[in-house]
């Protein structure tokens, strides 16, 4: 019998997540199943997400108008709404979590994007979720802004689990390792235990080819070799950044207290693009520690026709970086002012999502008490 290729992804150290969440997929019992079936391993989730959930189902109407009738705010309701999808979700990964040794089984939820250039802010949100939530299996999405990054050290060094959301650049991704370590570091001299404490790194892809693309589009065949490859080079290249940071005196000295690597997280993996294989960049990035969270389309596309192997290898590290220096020759856009326009637009869209979602909640709340 062939084994399931999300299984095998398992079996070769990347983690599958799903990227998506509703409450009718955990009562229903099919996220216990694709956990038993399929090799699903966690969970993440953001406001587009949730905007979503609430606006395509009736799932919701009841908490809302509940809720609004006794005076919530759109913003109160949203995070009640989130909390109950996101506790009950805990729950059904929790036996993940356990037999896992706490490296898997856990579900994310992000502090407001409101908040992305506001660490204090960031920080009291990211605190009062965590304990609202009360899950050990939970991580608090913060982003990896210059804001973002204290508050990462901070929310590490009082024991919550973060999941850093946001990344394109290496450049930054090296700045967030070091805030990872810096949390440890500070939680560990204050006596502290380091040895269940939980962070990973997302690092967007897809969304750095559509910036590249355009641009070398308009270089005719001097752009045509790195079509569709300029952003899981960036992906490699980060990759090999995670691998260098485990190989420092800093990292082995916390690795021998307990410390868990924050291991790379592939976001943005479905494909955007409609000429190129729906499953793109999910087999370019297979690698040792690290995780892969899938929106439904790409995880049942993958859960198809997969073709699981290891392809982020010493030789793919070295060929990631002759590619981007290369690039970079070309002079049409540099890859380091794509990556700070793509932060800067995931701010703004994650956002616009939390409007629409405090929007629709509004709307919801008027009709259902109308």
């Amino acid at each position: 019998m062939t084994q399931h290729p999300l299984v095998r992804l398992c079996d070769l150290g990347q983690s599958p997540w799903y990227d998506f969440i509703t409450r009718d997929l955990v009562r229903s019992g099919e996220l216990a199943r694709l956990i038993r079936e399929e090799g699903l391993r966690g969970m993440t989730s953001n406001p587009t997400i949730f905007e979503k959930a609430i606006a395509s189902s009736s799932d919701y109407d009841e908490d809302i108008a509940t809720l609004a009738a006794g005076g919530a705010t759109a913003s109160e309701i949203a995070e009640s709404i989130a909390v109950a999808d996101v506790q009950a979700a805990c729950d059904v990964f929790r036996p993940v979590y356990d037999a896992s040794g706490h490296g898997d089984g856990t579900v994310s939820l992000e502090v407001a994007p409101t908040l992305a250039n506001d660490t204090d802010g960031t920080i009291a949100e990211a605190e009062r979720l965590w304990a609202r939530l009360d899950r050990p299996n939970v991580m608090i999405k913060i982003p990896g802004t210059l804001a973002g990054l204290p508050a990462i050290t901070h929310c590490l060094a009082q024991g919550i689990n973060v999941n850093v959301t946001l990344l394109f650049s290496v450049e930054r991704y090296r700045r967030v390792i070091d805030a990872f370590m810096r949390g440890l570091e500070q939680r560990a001299e204050a006596g502290g235990a380091i040895d269940a404490l939980h962070s990973v790194a997302s690092f967007f892809v897809s969304r750095v080819d559509g910036q590249t693309d355009t641009a070398l589009a308009k270089v005719g065949a001097r752009g045509e070799p790195f079509l569709h490859r300029i952003a899981i080079a960036n992906a490699v290249h980060a990759y090999d950044a995670f691998g260098q940071s485990l190989n420092t005196p800093r990292w082995q000295a916390l690795a021998a207290l307990g410390a868990r690597a924050q291991r790379p997280l592939w976001a943005s993996t479905s494909t955007k693009d409609p000429s190129l294989p729906d499953i793109w960049y999910v087999e370019a990035l297979v690698a040792p520690d690290t995780v892969n969270t899938l929106p439904p389309d790409t995880f049942r596309a993958y859960a198809d026709h997969g073709d699981p192997h290891v392809r982020i290898t010493v030789d793919a590290e070295r060929d990631a970086a002759a590619m981007l220096a290369a690039y970079e020759a070309l002079d049409v856009a540099p890859l380091a002012e794509r990556t700070v326009f793509l932060e800067e637009d995931g701010v703004a869209k994650f956002a616009a999502s939390w409007k629409g979602l405090l929007d629709s909640i509004e709307a919801k709340g008027r009709a259902l008490a109308g």
